[in-house]
Order: C-alpha cells, then sequence, then structure tokens
C-alpha cells in the first residue's frame, strides 16, 4: 500500500504564545538562581531539583488526562514548552524520557498497578526513565533483540544486555523490550514484550560509556536473573510491535530532533557581528531556512498527535532529517568561519567552546534514537517501496 506524506502548516494558538512567555520568564529566574547557564556546554542536563520545580509548574505530564494527574493541554502548548527548554540549554534529562515517552506508553498500555505506582511520581519530576532497546549485537534494529524474559512464578526473570542506554546511571525505572517468545517466519516482530522495570532491583548493572567529549551520557545495562512482577508488563504478551508505532512518533518528531547543535547557529552570528561578508551572510540563512523547514514539519508533526494520530512515518521524516541538519552544522559553520579566524570578534570565546563541543558530539546525533539507516527503512516502508 503506497503512502503519501502530509506535512499541514500548523499555527500556534494564543495559549501555547501566552506558555511561551511564561517558560521564557521561569527559565530566566532558574538562570539567574544559577541553576543553569545558557551556554553551549553543559555540565550536567540532570538536575533533580529542577525537575521538581517543573513538575511543580505542571509541565510534566503536559497533554495527559487529567484524571491520572495530568495537564489536559494540547500538543502545541508541550511543543512551545520543550522548544524553549531545548533552546535555553535547561536540564531537563531527569525527567525528559518519562514525560515525552514512557508516560503516554504506561498510561495506554500500563496496568492500574503500575500507573498508580510510577504515574504521579513522574508528574511531580521525581521519577526518570531510560529506554531499553538496543542490544550489542542487534543495534537500532529493535526487532532482533535477543535479551530474555523468562516466565516464572508471580512474574518473569530478565537476562542479557542492553547497550547505548541514554541516562540509565540516573534513572529509577526503564521501559525495556525484552524476547518472550521466538519470532515466526510470518513475523519477525512477534515474541517482544514491554516491562516496566524497577532499575533498583538486585541483579541489574549499569556500566556508563564514556563517549569523546568525556562524558558518560550512554550505558550499557546488564541483567542477571532480573525479577519482574506480572503487574509490569504493559500491554499484551508478545506483542509489543503494535505498541511501538505511538512510543516512536513522540520519540522521533519532536523539537529535540532539531536543536541539540542550535548554540553552533547562535554563536556563529554573534561571533561575525552585524556586518558579516555576503559569503557568510548567505551560509547563515541558508541555514536558518533550513531550520524553519525542519521546524515547521516538526510542528506538524505534534499537530498530527493533537488530532489523535500516530504519524510513525512522518516522525521518521523528521528524525531522519534533523539529525542530519545538526550533524552537518559544526563543518557547515567552520567553512563559514572557522573558530582561529573569529579571534577578533567580541564573542570569539564563546564560538570556539561551542564549536569545539558541538564538533565532538554530532557523530552521535544520526545513531541515537533510531539509525539512519533504520528510519529510511520505516519511510520506505511507509512509501510502499518494500
Amino acid at each position: 500500500m503506497s503512502y503519501s506524506f502530509k506535512f499541514d502548516p500548523i499555527t500556534l494558538p494564543p495559549e501555547a504564545q501566552a506558555l511561551r512567555a511564561e517558560v521564557r520568564q521561569f527559565l530566566r529566574e532558574e538562570i539567574d538562581r544559577g541553576t543553569f547557564t545558557s551556554g553551549a556546554e553543559r555540565k550536567s542536563s540532570y538536575s533533580p531539583e529542577f525537575s521538581r520545580r517543573v513538575g511543580a509548574r505542571g509541565w510534566i505530564g503536559m497533554t495527559w488526562p487529567k484524571a491520572h494527574g495530568g495537564g489536559g493541554r494540547s500538543h502545541l502548548e508541550r511543543y512551545v514548552m520543550i522548544e524553549e527548554m531545548l533552546a535555553h540549554r535547561a536540564p531537563v534529562s531527569g525527567h525528559w524520557v518519562a514525560d515525552r515517552q514512557s508516560g503516554p506508553v504506561i498510561l495506554k498500555y500500563g496496568t492500574e498497578e503500575a500507573k498508580r505506582k510510577v504515574i504521579p511520581k513522574i508528574l511531580s519530576g521525581e521519577a526518570y526513565f531510560c529506554i531499553g532497546l538496543s542490544e550489542p549485537n542487534s543495534g537500532s534494529d529493535v526487532f532482533a533483540a535477543s535479551t530474555r524474559a523468562t516466565k516464572t512464578d508471580g512474574g518473569w526473570l530478565i537476562n542479557g544486555r542492553k547497550i547505548w542506554t541514554s541516562g540509565a546511571h540516573n534513572a529509577n525505572w526503564m521501559i525495556g523490550l525484552f524476547r518472550t517468545s521466538p519470532s515466526t517466519s510470518e513475523n519477525r516482530r512477534h515474541g517482544l514484550s514491554q516491562f516496566l522495570v524497577d532499575m533498583t532491583t538486585p541483579g541489574i548493572k549499569v556500566q556508563p560509556i564514556r563517549n569523546i567529549t568525556g562524558h558518560a551520557d550512554f550505558n550499557e545495562v546488564v541483567f542477571d536473573d532480573v525479577f519482574v512482577p506480572d503487574s509490569h508488563l504493559i500491554g499484551e504478551k508478545d506483542m509489543a510491535w503494535k505498541q511501538a508505532t505511538d512510543e516512536l512518533a513522540y520519540e522521533r518528531s519532536g523539537p529535540d530532533r532539531i536543536l541539540e547543535t542550535l548554540p553552533v547557529l547562535t554563536e556563529l552570528v554573534r561571533a561575525v557581528g552585524a556586518a558579516p561578508s555576503d559569503r557568510v551572510a548567505e551560509g547563515i540563512g541558508r541555514e536558518i531556512a533550513h531550520l524553519k523547514t525542519l521546524r515547521r514539519m516538526s510542528v506538524s508533526v505534534a499537530g498530527m498527535l493533537q488530532a489523535g494520530q500516530a504519524p510513525s512515518v512522518e516522525a521518521a521524516v523528521v528524525k531522519d532529517l534533523g539529525t542530519n541538519w545538526e550533524q552537518a552544522l559544526p563543518r557547515k559553520a567552520r567553512l563559514l568561519l572557522a573558530p582561529s579566524d573569529a579571534a577578533t570578534s567580541a564573542n570569539a570565546s564563546g564560538y570556539a567552546e561551542t564549536m569545539a563541543f558541538n564538533t565532538l558530539i554530532a557523530p552521535k546525533l544520526t545513531i541515537q534514537g533510531g539509525t539512519r539507516e533504520v528510519l529510511r527503512g520505516i519511510i520506505a516502508r511507509g512509501l510502499g517501496l518494500r
């Protein structure tokens, strides 16, 4: 069956624009408080205190039903809040995954016991999640997962490994994808189930993976007879692939897929000042136009989510195009203005620091959240090409 992309233009409603001003004021106060700096290289993107204050504002679970303690607000309002948080480089990583995808998955597919246990903590900014997908021998091909959950009295025993698990060293909980039955010749996606895993359970070992910047955001997580109760099975056994569509749309479409190296562009504009050469001005204009297009597509996906759709293919397009742009931006900026050539600028140090950090993190951007190859496979399938 063929598929055609549809990215309708979306106008942000007045309540979203009003929220933008409110979030900006909050972030200015947090910067003045010394909670974080708005520089290119964040010393840490994890701040439990900040997450709790965001929760107190009602900005975690904004779109969730009020019956479960959520804000009952629109996906477009949430988009604006996220955009401001990311543009200011706020330390959101503690509550980020729980708000973006783990909470919605639990609300839609989790047991009532799981909801009572974790949803209030997520909303208050006190429950931090990681996602257990990639494995050492399967990478981003989640349907090749071999880490196994075996049925036992009252629950399941998990054995195996997950890798490149962002934030696992700070997480209280994981939503993991584990094999509960063999796949079938008719459906290789069959046999995988999602579980809510308490990261303090005996048998779990988290091993940070230090990256080229010296930070350790990624982790390997080892499971050795880790017990998970029956109430922590999320959705239907063996059928987690049916649940993945919604989760991947939440994960891959947001402004986080276009804004990670944005400080490069910001500092480049500051470094060249008010009178850049025609060549530099043209180059900056080209990147801003590209960013504007990506943002329109990303906002359009938020509009689809608001309409109750599951735009997994459009989300894959946004993620693929967005992370390719993010990854290329430091190289393009260097061609326009090398850090050594900016030495006479009043903002030379900021530009040099920004370029150094973002050049180092750029290689990972087309891997995290789904590799370029996996995303293009999803897009090709959506277009009826495979």
